[in-house]
């Protein structure tokens, strides 16, 4: 957002709370950032950097005692589903890869991009609130010991899961479904190409289902060497104490053998790090002189890197009501109903799209591996959701999803998953999740 504002002329100041380099959970993009990349000349930066080129996708599930047959391609025990984004041009994009990215680091040349075109950014810095009580908000912040404040025309929250307004303004609602939790870590030596079908598919974004319902792992090229692995697994399913989450996900990844021992032949790099209270909503994104993006708004489930895409795009759509904002001196909400309408619009698809994924996995990739609707689920998979209310391939995989459930002799029946039964019930709405306010 930094960048945008300040490749335009705004005077803009960034106070972020860490010091960066930072870690940070989120390491693979989606195709439609090269758009924000683009826009703001930062490809060569992403380039030089030399973060690994993300090319494809691939799913994979264990074979053994399980009815994913159809189409799949099979390598022995495994099944085995992939995608390439060059199958489908994307207007805008001008690469057929995107990147797995350290966030430490990329967060960091991003922070430096802004600087680097105008932004004035102070670290360390942690923002405790914002007084909307005068025509100019004030942004409160501490300096040591002392609180200050700083009047300013109009205020982004881009503070993430911190969700510094949402709390403030008594705006956030929890999402009683996607409960998700997540433990992951890096290691260094894990044989990518264990369930390759190519070498060329080394350097894919794998995520590999698990007999464990609703649970699945992320495999991540972070470097030529580390590889990012994470469990992903409802709330209920997570252990309490440090060293019992520890071996749930030995456990976790037990189950799905060839991964387990090329893992334990592999070196752990740093600790294990958890990533809690995943899916949430704000009953508003933006009001009078506020607008909120990426985390700060909204976050759904990670299964398709939803959260960087959504952080990236939020802020290339909301920069554009900004600019309109500071030309007419209208800060009120209604001058950035378009970042919101076009971000809801998205997000609603986004969370349709995972609700069918965690209803009906086999559905998915049944989708995927099908010419006549591939492209359509490759055109969600890059990350292109905000510019149809539904696409008419969600409309179809929903309608499926219902036939299977009213089907008890459907070869698929006893392979639905649990966790997003209510979207599919008669009368839901699979766009409107469940949530609870937080007071």
């Amino acid at each position: 957002m930094a960048a945008y504002l300040a490749k335009a002329g705004v005077k803009c100041v960034v106070f972020e709370r860490e010091l960066f380099p930072r870690p940070h959970v989120g390491e693979s993009l989606v195709p439609s950032s090269t758009r924000v990349f683009n826009e703001l000349d930062f490809i060569p930066v992403m380039e030089e950097a030399k973060f690994p080129h993300k090319l494809g996708a691939v799913w994979t599930a264990d074979e053994q005692g399980k009815e994913y047959s159809h189409d799949w391609d099979v390598l022995g025990p495994e099944s085995h589903a992939h995608i390439r984004f060059e199958e489908r041009a994307q207007p805008g994009v001008n690469q057929i890869y995107t990147y797995h990215v350290d966030r430490g680091k990329f967060d960091m040349l991003l922070l430096k991009h802004a600087q680097k075109l105008g932004a004035t950014v102070y670290q360390g810095v942690k923002v405790s609130g914002v007084d909307f009580s005068r025509e100019q908000p004030s942004v409160r912040f501490n300096m040591g010991h002392q609180e200050m404040g700083v009047n300013v025309r109009m205020v982004v929250d881009a503070s993430g899961r911190h969700t510094v307004l949402g709390n403030q303004l008594k705006l956030k609602v929890h999402d009683k479904v996607f409960d998700q939790y997540a433990i992951h870590t890096w290691f260094r030596g894990f044989d990518r190409e264990l369930l390759t079908k190519s070498r060329a598919e080394g350097d894919y974004i794998y995520v590999h289902f698990l007999p464990i319902s609703n649970s699945w792992v992320w495999q991540i090229p972070i470097t030529e060497d580390i590889t990012s692995i994470g469990v992903v697994t409802q709330k209920k399913n997570f252990a309490k104490s440090k060293q019992g989450r520890e071996d749930f996900f030995w456990n976790c990844l037990e189950t799905r053998p060839r991964l387990s021992d090329a893992l334990r032949r592999a070196e752990q790099v740093g600790t294990f790090k958890e990533e809690g209270d995943y899916s949430y909503a704000m009953k508003q994104l933006c009001g009078d002189r506020f607008v909120m993006v990426g985390d700060a708004g909204r976050f759904v489930d990670p299964i398709f890197s939803t959260g960087v895409s959504i952080a990236l795009n939020s802020s290339r759509f909301a920069h554009k009501d900004i600019l309109g904002a500071l030309e007419s001196n209208d800060f009120s909400r209604a001058s950035f109903s378009n970042f919101e309408t076009t971000i809801a619009r998205g997000t609603k698809n986004w969370y349709d799209f995972i609700s069918v994924y965690y209803r009906l996995n086999v559905l998915f990739t049944y989708f995927v591996t099908d010419r006549r609707y591939r492209l359509d689920v490759l055109k969600l998979l890059q990350g292109d959701v905000y510019d149809e209310a539904r696409p008419e391939v969600l409309t179809k995989m929903m309608k499926m999803v219902s036939e299977v459930e009213s089907n008890p002799g459907h070869q698929w029946h006893k392979l639905l998953g649990d966790l997003t039964s209510h979207a599919f019930e008669p009368g839901a709405e699979a766009s409107e999740p469940e949530l609870v306010e937080v007071v």
